[in-house]
């Protein structure tokens, strides 16, 4: 159909970026192009001095907790044998930032309209507006 290679999907986990995870593998079919499902994290602080103490033996790898619970997500929205190549890849950042440098070697990236966070009367989030307005390629909000 189109000389499509790759489509990027965003995502979070929430039941917007599942629907867009979804639709992007149909359209990846659709044009016999690669999918790069990709979750992006950002760092969050450590509790102040003072609170309660853990042992950094027991605290998992962020990142590597985050493509456990990915690849979960691709089981569980595209089946064990999906449609289409994919590729989950994790990244740390500011998911708007990440998701459009990632923009810039892909021929579609999808998200969906609403992640995690925010305020659910928007219509759409702060990342789905970002990516909407700055990214390098066309880009598609699942609802």
């Amino acid at each position: 159909m189109s000389g499509w290679t790759t489509i990027v999907v965003g995502v979070d986990g929430s039941p917007g970026s599942r629907k867009a995870l979804t639709w992007a593998a149909a359209e990846a079919a659709d044009h016999g192009a690669e999918l790069l499902v990709l979750n992006v994290w950002e760092h969050t602080l450590l509790p102040p001095a003072g609170s309660v103490s853990v042992s950094e033996r027991m605290v998992p790898e962020p990142s590597q907790t985050t493509t456990e619970e990915l690849l979960q997500v691709i089981k569980e929205e595209l089946g064990e044998s999906p449609p289409v190549p994919v590729k989950a890849h994790v990244r740390q950042g500011r998911p708007a930032k990440v998701l459009i440098d990632e923009s810039g070697g892909a021929d579609l990236l999808v998200v969906g309209h609403r992640g995690h966070g925010g305020f659910s009367g928007l219509v759409l989030g702060s990342v789905s507006q970002h990516v909407a307005a700055y990214a390098k390629c066309p880009v598609t909000v699942v609802r």
